[in-house]
Formats: C-alpha cells, sequence, structure tokens
C-alpha cells in the first residue's frame, strides 16, 4: 500500500517546490500524483519530483487518452520511466468532452475505444517492439520506440462506471477513481477484480469550519457532477435522487438554486473534512475498503497548505 499526495503544489512556483517534495518524503508519502486539466501537463511536475527525490513513486492521475498522439505518449511515458526507473506508474482514462473537446478541439468519440485502443498500444510500444497495427480508433505504422525503459511503467485505467473498471481490470494494471465517497469503494473495487492495484483522488480539508468547508465544497460537486460522465457515475453509485434537484436546477441555468440542491451528505461524502485525525481515520477506510494508494488532493480552508501536508501525513 502506499500513501501519496496530488502534485504540483497550488500556489507555489514549479522552481520553488523542490523542499516541499523533499519532505513529502520525511512525512512518509510515497507517491506524488499528478494530473492534467488547466493547470501544468502531467510530466513536467513528475519529472522535476524524480530529479528532487530518490523514493517517491510518480504517477500520472491521468493522462487524457485523446490529447496526445499514440507515439509521442509512449516517448513522455517512457522518457518519465527512465528518468525514475521502477517508481512510475502511468494513469491513462478518456478525461471528458470539456477538456479534450472544448478545450483542445479533439472530437470525444468513443472514449471507451480510444481508451482501450492506447491501453494496448502502450503495452505494446513499451517493450521496444515495432509496432505495425490498426486498433479501432487510430492506426500505427512502424513505429518503434528508440528509447524503451528499462523497467516497464504499469498502466492504470480511469475508470468510474464497470465497462471502463472492467477494462481496468482486465487489459491494464489497475484502476484509477476518483469523486467518490468511503462506502463507495467496495462497489467499484468489484468491478476491477481482484489483485489489481486502486488509486484514489480524495479530496480533503483538514477544517472543522463544516459551513465554510460545505460551501466551497457545493461548488465543487457542482462543478463535476454535473459533467456527463461522473453524473452517468454518481446514478450508478445510487446517488441520483440526491442529485437530481441539483442537475435540473442546473440545466435551467440556475446556478444558485443547483448550488443549495446539494444535500450536506453528498459534499461530507465526497469532501473529507474535520480534524486532521478525523481525515486520516476516514482515508484509512478508503484503504480498508480497497484502495491500494490514496493520493490526497488538499483543499487548504483556513489552515496554510504546507502544514495540511503535515497534518495529514501518515507519520502525524
Amino acid at each position: 500500500m502506499g500513501y501519496g499526495m496530488t502534485i504540483p503544489f497550488d500556489g507555489v512556483p514549479l522552481a520553488e517546490q523542490r523542499p516541499w517534495l523533499e519532505e513529502l518524503v520525511d512525512l512518509g508519502y510515497t507517491d506524488a500524483w499528478s494530473a492534467e486539466a488547466e493547470g501544468t501537463d502531467a510530466f513536467t511536475p513528475l519529472t522535476l519530483a524524480a530529479a528532487w527525490t530518490d523514493s517517491l513513486r510518480l504517477g500520472t492521475a491521468i493522462v487524457p487518452a485523446f490529447t496526445r498522439g499514440p507515439a509521442l505518449l509512449a516517448q513522455s511515458a517512457a522518457a518519465l520511466a527512465e528518468t525514475a526507473p521502477g517508481r512510475v506508474a502511468i494513469g491513462i482514462g478518456t478525461s471528458s468532452d470539456v477538456i479534450v473537446e472544448r478545450w483542445n478541439g479533439i472530437p470525444f468519440e468513443q472514449p471507451y475505444k480510444r481508451t482501450r485502443d492506447m491501453v494496448r498500444f502502450l503495452k505494446m510500444a513499451l517493450t521496444g517492439e515495432k509496432v505495425d497495427a490498426e486498433f479501432d480508433t487510430f492506426k500505427v505504422k512502424g513505429f518503434k520506440l528508440g528509447r524503451p525503459p528499462a523497467v516497464i511503467p504499469p498502466i492504470l485505467v480511469a475508470a468510474l462506471r464497470p465497462g471502463m473498471l472492467h477494462l481496468a481490470g482486465r487489459e491494464g494494471d489497475g484502476a484509477v477513481i476518483n469523486w467518490l465517497g468511503a462506502d463507495d469503494v467496495p462497489k467499484v473495487v468489484a468491478e476491477v477484480g481482484p489483485g489489481k492495484e486502486v488509486v484514489a483522488r480524495i479530496f480533503v480539508c483538514p477544517s472543522e469550519d463544516t459551513a465554510t468547508v460545505r460551501a466551497i465544497g457545493r461548488r465543487l460537486v457542482a462543478a463535476y457532477l454535473n459533467v456527463p460522465v461522473y453524473a452517468a457515475f454518481h446514478e450508478w453509485l445510487g446517488r441520483g435522487p440526491l442529485l437530481e434537484g441539483m442537475w435540473k436546477a442546473w440545466k435551467a441555468g440556475d446556478r444558485k438554486q443547483a448550488l443549495e440542491e446539494i444535500p450536506d451528505e453528498v459534499v461530507d461524502a465526497l469532501i473529507i473534512h474535520g480534524s486532521p485525525a478525523e481525515v486520516r481515520a476516514t482515508v484509512k477506510r478508503y484503504m480498508d475498503n480497497g484502495v491500494t494508494t490514496p493520493a490526497l488532493a488538499v483543499i487548504p480552508i483556513g489552515v496554510e497548505l504546507r502544514q495540511a501536508i503535515r497534518d495529514l501525513a501518515p507519520t502525524a
């Protein structure tokens, strides 16, 4: 089991994050996981972490399967794996129509097949073999990775509902999960199957100012759970009745009412808050329920970010 932190750290220039990363090791964190949305790319922060630490495992959670061509994604994954041999995990997934289509101008078509095809391609390409194959969503003619890594990184699949969770367990080395509560974990892990890694990004806020946390949490919940893939995920988890009011108001264009319609119990399940000890106890519940590697994403409310990282450390 690992215990990870999301990087890079908000509000801190990348060039100044070395002491933060070094302290993660001292605090007992085993992993650093990056993301890729509107901030940094997924690979640059991990490359810095590889150079500045010699024990952190480095994972992408996640790289979209659409926004890089197959060869470029293989090159990026291989370069990171060569930089930190044996310490890299590559998480890829569909991302969302917002990131892929609206922000990058790439049609968000056949997301399941695109992710499946990219997993299959990477499994071939990272070995150094020549790939000359036609997949359902792209064709690769004669690509051979010039610098295959000595240690091939595991490929994890970002997954929400059964189809992608099955793919993660069947063809990937595990799953990356997101935006779910501790009590949701058993249902999700059961779909992945036994013996696979399950990485969970968990939004945490070590604050006992419940009203403020819930107010900010509602904005985060609304921003994510109105994205179709996340809405479908929470319907599958059984939260449809709790979220119906928010979805209805959001579709009607009434953002204020949509926030008011989000029940406290939804916020409390998805944004882990309370004293540092209470937050750590809830993270442990995720692990007890089947998460092998939590990757904390800290929302610093009423506490400085670095102190929150210290307060939530496995050695605290």
